[in-house]
């Protein structure tokens, strides 16, 4: 029998301690979680509808929020259905082999928001400080390769995720202190050589998580330096008005991000820890569509034009 082979039945479930375990408060939380959820999906597949459905909407901006749009839907489906289903069975286990592949999803979907943040950024940038390279330096196939290269690394991330926990876990029914398989969390249930891992751990938080902040700074950074150039100030405005929805969301999910994660460094069980995971996971994929589609002329025409089109 492989490693991998007898890792998998050193554990036979874990178990989720969710946000309570009051059972006064299950239906209240199954009711705003399934609500939240079907928000997202639905709020997500709008934007999808209308930038599928206007061809004025097929620009690589809009490419890029379709994306971000189909990974926020993944990204949510990934923990709120198993934590609405264990609601309803009255239960809070899940299996080691369904722990390990939660985990692995959430990690290539969390992974994959972070580097479509920081292309989105790199495209405001090449928009607002090369305009005349734009169609060139932004074409679908560069669009195409982009995508195609985050969803490459965000593999990566989950499988150096994966080798770490299948490698070193040896456990029995263990409880998580989340309403998911958070990374963070198992982490500290590694009883192995925990320096190497977290040594190992914060490695691939640095590469898949510093890199595409550092690439959004920069971008901005060159933004704002090229926008401070414009003389009239509705010039300035125009420029601006264009990041505002993008610098909203990257604001949202990485300081819930950083949140959980700083957090689970110091205490992790922390309730603290639990809500901002909640935010992180949940709120921040709610909250996107709102934000592109309220502030964003070019959705909400998209979408009263297919309106009155179907009906």
């Amino acid at each position: 029998m492989s490693i991998v082979e007898q890792n998998l039945t050193s554990a036979s479930e874990f178990h989720l301690l969710g946000l309570s375990e009051d059972p006064d408060l299950q239906p209240i939380l199954f009711g705003l979680f399934l609500s939240m959820y079907l928000v997202t999906v639905l709020g997500n597949l709008l934007i999808l509808l209308a930038v599928s459905s206007d061809s004025h909407l097929h620009t690589p901006m809009y490419f890029f929020l379709s994306n971000l749009s189909l990974v926020d839907i993944c990204f949510i489906s990934t923990t709120v259905p198993k934590m609405l289903m264990n609601i309803q069975i009255h239960s809070r286990a899940i299996s080691y082999v369904g722990c390990l592949t939660q985990m692995s999803l959430f990690s290539i979907f969390v992974c994959m928001d972070s580097l479509l943040l920081s292309v989105m950024a790199y495209d405001r940038f090449v928009a607002i400080c090369h305009p005349l390279q734009y169609p060139v330096m932004m074409n679908p196939h560069v669009c195409g390769v982009l995508v195609f290269v985050s969803f490459l690394f965000s593999i990566l991330d989950s499988q150096l995720h994966n080798l770490i926990t299948l490698q070193f876990i040896y456990h029995k029914n263990v409880e998580i202190s989340d309403f998911f398989c958070d990374p963070s969390q198992l982490l500290h249930l590694i009883c192995f050589d925990t320096f190497t891992n977290n040594i190992v751990m914060y490695f691939t938080d640095v590469v898949f998580g510093f890199f595409p902040i550092s690439g959004i700074l920069f971008s901005y950074y060159k933004i704002v330096s090229s926008v401070l150039r414009i003389p009239s100030t509705g010039g300035k405005f125009k420029a601006f008005s264009t990041c505002g929805s993008h610098l909203s969301i990257v604001g949202l999910f990485y300081t819930t991000g950083l949140a959980v994660y700083l957090g689970s460094a110091k205490s992790p069980s922390s309730k603290k820890e639990v809500v901002s995971s909640v935010m992180y996971t949940v709120v921040t994929p709610v909250l996107n569509p709102f934000i592109y589609s309220l502030r964003n002329r070019d959705i909400k025409n998209a979408l009263k034009s297919f309106h009155s089109r179907t009906f």
